[in-house]
């Protein structure tokens, strides 16, 4: 899992000049970016589009992890010792994303003291999206769950504007991110339209008031 950059600077005027090793890349819907356990050796910057990011266990259970849009880092784990991908990203929608090669990220850290600390807000918020996301599976019902998901794909809470209007999403992929079944995500998904916390007819529109009625317990619902 990883999440935007907190620091306020230009991430696209920053790494313009890594003029080494670097290069840009648009890519349609559903292409593979790179696969799990293909040779990790570079980062990646999301100018424009969405990616997910897929996990495959030993037994062949496949989980969604992360989705990533304009403004976000992946790959990352090349530059703490990672040899091997430890998921696969693929878009899911036409993206423009730049490829930057592990020697020339360890360069722009190294010498470029504004990317060094957006970089490292990158790498602390992420930990802290880890924490948060572990508290949530352990603690919260798959409702409150599935409501957490909407509203930080959404990007409520964050500090840019949110984007109410989220790309189309299916409830497999919802399923998969939150740990529950696609049954239980279309019941809450219904429920959360007749509250009006939604506008839900293939694309999601979220509303504010599932932000609010986070804040103040949402209505309980049994068998969570």
């Amino acid at each position: 899992m990883a999440v935007k950059a907190t620091a306020p600077v230009d991430a696209k005027s920053l790494l313009a000049k890594a003029s080494k090793g670097r290069s840009i890349v648009k890519y349609q819907k559903d292409h593979i970016i790179f696969s799990q356990d293909e040779p990790a050796d570079a980062v990646f910057y999301i100018q424009k589009g969405k990616v997910k990011i897929t996990v495959v266990s030993p037994q062949g259970k496949e989980a969604v992890i992360a989705i990533l849009g304009p403004d976000d880092f992946f790959g990352e784990g090349c530059l703490a010792g990672q040899s091997r991908r430890m998921g696969t990203v693929s878009t899911m929608t036409e993206s423009s994303i730049m490829r930057i090669e592990k020697s020339a990220t360890v360069r722009l850290i190294r010498d470029n003291p504004a990317f060094s600390e957006m970089f490292m807000g990158h790498v602390l918020a992420r930990t802290i999206r880890v924490e948060e996301d572990l508290v949530d599976q352990l603690f919260n019902s798959s409702e409150k769950r599935l409501a957490r998901l909407l509203l930080l794909l959404a990007k409520f809470g964050k500090d840019e504007k949110p984007e109410p209007v989220i790309a189309k999403i299916s409830q497999e992929t919802l399923a998969e991110m939150i740990g529950t079944t696609r049954a239980r995500v279309s019941f809450f998904m219904n429920k959360f339209r007749k509250l009006g916390f939604i506008k839900y007819n293939g694309g999601i529109e979220v509303h504010s008031s599932l932000l609010n009625a986070i804040l103040h317990d949402l209505p309980q619902t049994k068998n969570t």
